[in-house]
């Protein structure tokens, strides 16, 4: 398939990395696009260049979420494309970490994806049409030490992901989770001149994720793997 066979898009946890990246290509294929994140200020640049819609939200407030669909689809239709790059980050030794900071980060990276799912395959189950893409990490499949909540919210967003792909694919949604496996290259995270295209180029991951939009449904994938060329396994 050379078209996107979708015709609107919601990417919640937007940045100037991933999400920037995919919203330019999106907005490219004229899809309409609502960008949301908990301070929208910060898309500002990103609305002026593209277009896009920037909504507030907290990934991990079910309310807020909720009225984040409901205000997405009055301004471009029921979403076809859901992405979901938000997560919580928190590091520090096990013995000494917050519980409640815990709670936070844990609750960003899954349960926020859960109310983003839950919502978007109530409005795609009907449509029998959509697709959900969901960001994850080298900590959803390897827990690294002093980052147990990261890894906790990482591998509950991978399983999510496939018990989702296995229950919505058999119905028209097509569920995917991406493992970016490395650092993401920005302005302040350049390759080391030595090392060229050592860390990921958020352009690039953007197109994989625009591949998966455009697989047949005969061939879905529900989870990708993308790192750099001379990333260590």
């Amino acid at each position: 398939m050379t078209d996107i066979p979708y015709r609107s898009a919601l990417i919640i946890g937007a940045g100037p990395g991933i999400s920037a990246s995919l919203t330019r290509l999106l907005r490219a294929a004229d899809i309409p696009v609502v960008i949301a994140a908990r301070n929208v200020d910060k898309l500002a640049p990103l609305t002026k260049e593209t277009g896009a819609i920037a909504l507030p939200v907290n990934a991990g407030n079910a309310h807020e979420v909720k009225r984040l669909f409901s205000e997405a689809e009055a301004r471009i239709g029921a979403p076809e494309i859901v992405v979901y790059n938000a997560s919580g980050r928190l590091r520090g030794p096990i013995a000494e970490l917050d519980p409640t900071e815990v709670d936070k980060a844990v609750t960003v990276s899954a349960l926020g994806a859960f109310y983003t799912v839950q919502q978007a395959a109530k409005r795609m189950l009907p449509a029998g049409k959509g697709a959900i893409l969901l960001t994850g990490a080298t900590a959803g499949v390897k827990g690294f030490a002093l980052s147990a909540p990261f890894a906790m919210g990482k591998f509950a967003l991978r399983g999510l992901a496939q018990s989702a792909a296995r229950e919505l694919a058999p119905q028209g949604i097509h569920v995917a989770h991406i493992v970016v496996d490395g650092g993401v290259r920005s302005e302040n995270r350049p390759d080391p001149s030595d090392r060229p295209d050592s860390t990921l180029d958020p352009d690039a991951i953007a197109q994989c994720y625009v591949d998966l939009l455009r697989q047949h449904r005969s061939a879905w994938s529900w989870e990708i793997e993308v790192r750099p060329w001379v990333e260590k396994f």
